[in-house]
Protein backbone atom coordinates (compact mmCIF):
# COMPACT_ATOMS: atom_id res chain seq x y z
CA UNK A 1 0.00 0.00 0.00
CA UNK A 2 1.27 3.11 -1.00
CA UNK A 3 2.52 5.97 1.48
CA UNK A 4 0.68 9.48 1.35
CA UNK A 5 3.30 12.78 1.76
CA UNK A 6 1.66 16.10 0.84
CA UNK A 7 4.19 18.73 0.35
CA UNK A 8 3.13 22.55 1.43
CA UNK A 9 4.07 25.48 1.62
CA UNK A 10 2.88 28.74 3.59
CA UNK A 11 3.87 31.42 0.85
CA UNK A 12 4.32 30.88 -3.35
CA UNK A 13 7.77 30.77 -4.31
CA UNK A 14 9.65 28.55 -2.15
CA UNK A 15 10.15 25.89 -4.55
CA UNK A 16 7.70 23.22 -3.60
CA UNK A 17 6.83 21.69 -6.71
CA UNK A 18 10.14 21.05 -7.97
CA UNK A 19 10.96 19.87 -4.76
CA UNK A 20 7.76 17.37 -5.11
CA UNK A 21 8.78 16.68 -8.62
CA UNK A 22 13.01 16.06 -7.73
CA UNK A 23 11.46 13.85 -4.69
CA UNK A 24 9.46 11.67 -6.70
CA UNK A 25 12.28 11.48 -9.02
CA UNK A 26 14.62 10.36 -6.29
CA UNK A 27 11.92 7.50 -4.90
CA UNK A 28 12.00 6.26 -8.46
CA UNK A 29 15.32 5.76 -8.42
CA UNK A 30 15.43 3.66 -5.17
CA UNK A 31 13.43 1.56 -6.96
CA UNK A 32 9.39 2.20 -6.29
CA UNK A 33 6.24 3.47 -8.38
CA UNK A 34 5.33 7.28 -7.14
CA UNK A 35 2.42 8.70 -8.51
CA UNK A 36 2.18 12.88 -8.08
CA UNK A 37 -1.58 14.07 -7.67
CA UNK A 38 -1.48 18.15 -8.22
CA UNK A 39 -3.94 19.64 -5.95
CA UNK A 40 -3.53 23.32 -7.16
CA UNK A 41 -6.76 23.55 -9.45
CA UNK A 42 -6.53 26.37 -11.86
CA UNK A 43 -3.35 26.76 -11.28
CA UNK A 44 -1.55 23.37 -12.18
CA UNK A 45 2.00 23.18 -13.34
CA UNK A 46 3.44 19.79 -12.64
CA UNK A 47 2.32 18.52 -15.83
CA UNK A 48 4.70 21.08 -17.41
CA UNK A 49 7.25 20.22 -15.08
CA UNK A 50 6.74 16.64 -16.44
CA UNK A 51 7.11 16.98 -20.02
CA UNK A 52 2.88 15.63 -20.59
CA UNK A 53 1.03 18.99 -20.90
CA UNK A 54 0.51 18.50 -24.37
CA UNK A 55 -0.85 15.24 -23.81
CA UNK A 56 -3.71 15.85 -21.02
CA UNK A 57 -7.03 15.37 -22.25
CA UNK A 58 -8.75 14.37 -19.01
CA UNK A 59 -7.91 15.72 -14.96
CA UNK A 60 -8.92 13.74 -11.61
CA UNK A 61 -12.37 15.97 -11.63
CA UNK A 62 -13.04 14.03 -14.75
CA UNK A 63 -12.58 10.97 -13.14
CA UNK A 64 -14.27 11.53 -9.91
CA UNK A 65 -17.50 13.15 -11.96
CA UNK A 66 -17.35 9.90 -14.02
CA UNK A 67 -16.46 11.42 -17.46
CA UNK A 68 -13.19 8.87 -17.65
CA UNK A 69 -12.55 6.02 -16.08
CA UNK A 70 -9.43 6.50 -13.03
CA UNK A 71 -6.88 4.85 -15.70
CA UNK A 72 -7.57 7.78 -17.79
CA UNK A 73 -6.14 10.23 -16.14
CA UNK A 74 -3.02 8.92 -15.29
CA UNK A 75 -0.20 10.24 -17.27
CA UNK A 76 3.38 7.87 -16.96
CA UNK A 77 6.13 11.20 -17.43
CA UNK A 78 8.26 9.87 -20.02
CA UNK A 79 11.80 10.44 -19.01
CA UNK A 80 11.39 9.09 -15.93
CA UNK A 81 10.45 5.79 -15.78
CA UNK A 82 8.28 4.62 -12.45
CA UNK A 83 7.06 8.41 -12.40
CA UNK A 84 3.23 9.19 -12.79
CA UNK A 85 0.95 12.23 -12.55
CA UNK A 86 -2.69 13.01 -12.01
CA UNK A 87 -3.34 16.18 -13.22
CA UNK A 88 -5.50 19.07 -11.08
CA UNK A 89 -8.70 20.20 -12.66
CA UNK A 90 -7.85 23.50 -15.17
CA UNK A 91 -10.48 25.33 -13.49
CA UNK A 92 -10.70 26.17 -9.90
CA UNK A 93 -14.54 25.31 -10.05
CA UNK A 94 -13.66 21.44 -10.26
CA UNK A 95 -11.65 21.69 -6.75
CA UNK A 96 -12.00 18.29 -5.03
CA UNK A 97 -13.11 18.10 -1.32
CA UNK A 98 -11.04 16.82 1.59
CA UNK A 99 -13.60 13.90 1.61
CA UNK A 100 -13.19 13.00 -1.99
CA UNK A 101 -9.39 13.15 -2.10
CA UNK A 102 -8.91 10.92 1.03
CA UNK A 103 -11.43 8.48 -0.86
CA UNK A 104 -9.96 8.19 -4.15
CA UNK A 105 -6.11 8.04 -2.61
CA UNK A 106 -7.50 4.76 -1.16
CA UNK A 107 -8.38 3.42 -4.32
CA UNK A 108 -5.36 4.20 -5.84
CA UNK A 109 -3.02 3.14 -2.84
CA UNK A 110 -2.12 -0.94 -3.75
CA UNK A 111 -0.66 0.38 -7.21
CA UNK A 112 2.03 2.77 -6.12
CA UNK A 113 4.36 2.89 -3.34
CA UNK A 114 4.33 6.23 -3.01
CA UNK A 115 2.09 8.81 -3.58
CA UNK A 116 3.46 12.53 -3.44
CA UNK A 117 0.24 15.40 -2.96
CA UNK A 118 1.42 18.60 -3.94
CA UNK A 119 -0.91 21.64 -2.25
CA UNK A 120 -1.19 24.98 -3.43
CA UNK A 121 0.87 27.28 -1.53
CA UNK A 122 -0.85 28.71 1.38
CA UNK A 123 -3.50 27.52 3.67
CA UNK A 124 -6.51 27.64 1.70
CA UNK A 125 -9.07 25.13 0.86
CA UNK A 126 -7.15 23.18 -1.76
CA UNK A 127 -3.95 23.09 1.29
CA UNK A 128 -7.11 21.17 3.79
CA UNK A 129 -8.09 18.87 0.50
CA UNK A 130 -3.95 18.05 -0.05
CA UNK A 131 -3.45 17.23 3.69
CA UNK A 132 -6.20 15.30 4.69
CA UNK A 133 -4.98 12.08 2.94
CA UNK A 134 -1.73 12.24 4.01
CA UNK A 135 0.48 10.34 6.17
CA UNK A 136 3.55 12.38 6.11
CA UNK A 137 3.30 16.57 5.44
CA UNK A 138 6.80 18.22 4.04
CA UNK A 139 6.63 22.32 4.39
CA UNK A 140 8.96 23.61 2.39
CA UNK A 141 10.31 26.70 3.39
CA UNK A 142 12.97 29.46 2.34
CA UNK A 143 15.26 31.52 5.18
CA UNK A 144 13.56 34.01 4.42
CA UNK A 145 11.28 35.84 7.07
CA UNK A 146 8.08 35.70 4.94
CA UNK A 147 8.47 32.37 4.39
CA UNK A 148 9.11 31.60 8.15
CA UNK A 149 5.96 33.23 8.85
CA UNK A 150 3.90 31.38 6.33
CA UNK A 151 5.66 27.93 7.32
CA UNK A 152 4.27 28.41 11.10
CA UNK A 153 1.15 29.02 9.98
CA UNK A 154 1.15 25.78 8.04
CA UNK A 155 2.58 23.83 11.18
CA UNK A 156 -0.08 25.25 13.49
CA UNK A 157 -2.97 24.20 10.79
CA UNK A 158 -1.57 20.92 10.00
CA UNK A 159 -1.40 20.39 14.03
CA UNK A 160 -4.82 21.29 14.26
CA UNK A 161 -5.84 19.07 11.80
CA UNK A 162 -4.26 16.34 13.65
CA UNK A 163 -1.27 15.67 11.63
CA UNK A 164 1.76 14.83 13.69
CA UNK A 165 4.13 13.29 10.91
CA UNK A 166 5.76 16.80 9.89
CA UNK A 167 9.03 17.75 8.52
CA UNK A 168 10.72 20.66 7.17
CA UNK A 169 13.09 20.91 4.17
CA UNK A 170 14.80 24.33 3.63
CA UNK A 171 14.91 25.08 0.05
CA UNK A 172 16.81 26.78 -2.65
CA UNK A 173 19.37 27.64 0.41
CA UNK A 174 22.76 29.76 0.03
CA UNK A 175 25.51 29.45 2.55
CA UNK A 176 26.59 33.00 1.37
CA UNK A 177 23.35 34.50 0.73
CA UNK A 178 22.63 33.38 3.99
CA UNK A 179 25.64 35.25 5.76
CA UNK A 180 24.73 38.08 3.68
CA UNK A 181 21.56 39.12 4.23
CA UNK A 182 21.99 37.57 7.89
CA UNK A 183 18.18 37.49 8.24
CA UNK A 184 18.95 34.53 10.93
CA UNK A 185 22.29 33.77 13.07
CA UNK A 186 22.50 30.45 12.39
CA UNK A 187 20.31 27.39 10.70
CA UNK A 188 19.05 26.18 13.97
CA UNK A 189 17.53 29.66 14.83
CA UNK A 190 15.15 29.28 11.26
CA UNK A 191 14.76 25.60 12.67
CA UNK A 192 13.55 26.48 16.16
CA UNK A 193 11.33 29.00 14.52
CA UNK A 194 9.83 27.01 12.93
CA UNK A 195 9.58 24.54 15.34
CA UNK A 196 9.72 21.51 13.17
CA UNK A 197 12.16 18.60 12.38
CA UNK A 198 14.50 19.35 9.86
CA UNK A 199 14.89 16.48 7.29
CA UNK A 200 16.50 18.36 4.45
CA UNK A 201 18.27 21.34 2.81
CA UNK A 202 18.30 21.62 -0.41
CA UNK A 203 20.58 24.20 -2.25
CA UNK A 204 19.32 26.71 -4.67
CA UNK A 205 21.06 25.12 -8.01
CA UNK A 206 19.02 27.24 -11.55
CA UNK A 207 20.12 24.51 -13.78
CA UNK A 208 18.06 21.98 -11.67
CA UNK A 209 15.44 24.24 -11.87
CA UNK A 210 15.58 25.37 -15.67
CA UNK A 211 15.03 21.75 -16.24
CA UNK A 212 12.25 21.09 -14.87
CA UNK A 213 10.25 23.92 -16.06
CA UNK A 214 10.75 22.43 -19.25
CA UNK A 215 10.09 19.05 -18.61
CA UNK A 216 13.03 17.51 -18.65
CA UNK A 217 15.46 15.80 -16.30
CA UNK A 218 18.54 17.44 -15.26
CA UNK A 219 21.77 14.93 -16.47
CA UNK A 220 24.47 16.13 -14.29
CA UNK A 221 25.43 15.48 -10.56
CA UNK A 222 24.91 18.42 -8.13
CA UNK A 223 24.82 19.09 -4.31
CA UNK A 224 20.92 19.67 -4.63
CA UNK A 225 20.23 16.60 -6.22
CA UNK A 226 22.06 15.13 -3.53
CA UNK A 227 20.46 16.58 -1.21
CA UNK A 228 17.24 15.18 -2.94
CA UNK A 229 18.71 11.49 -3.19
CA UNK A 230 19.01 11.74 0.91
CA UNK A 231 15.72 13.45 1.39
CA UNK A 232 14.27 10.01 -0.44
CA UNK A 233 16.20 7.99 1.65
CA UNK A 234 15.06 9.41 5.17
CA UNK A 235 11.98 9.10 3.96
CA UNK A 236 12.55 5.36 3.17
CA UNK A 237 13.70 5.13 6.91
CA UNK A 238 17.21 5.36 6.24
CA UNK A 239 19.55 7.74 8.18
CA UNK A 240 22.41 9.43 5.77
CA UNK A 241 24.15 12.62 6.95
CA UNK A 242 22.29 16.04 6.39
CA UNK A 243 23.92 17.96 3.76
CA UNK A 244 24.18 21.16 4.22
CA UNK A 245 26.17 23.17 1.68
Amino acid sequence: MGKVIAITSGKGGTGKSTICVSLGAALVKRGYRVLLIDCDSGMRGLDIMLGVSNSLVFDIADAVSGNCSPDQIVYPCNHIHGLSLIPAPQNAVDELSPSVLKQFTENVKKSYDYILVDSPAGVGKGFETAITPAEMCLVVANTEPTSMRGCVNVRKLLTDFGKTNIRLVINRFSRSDFKKLHFYDDLDQVIDEAAIQLIAVVSEDRQVVSAIQKGTAYKGSCTALTAIDNLAARIDGENPTLLIT
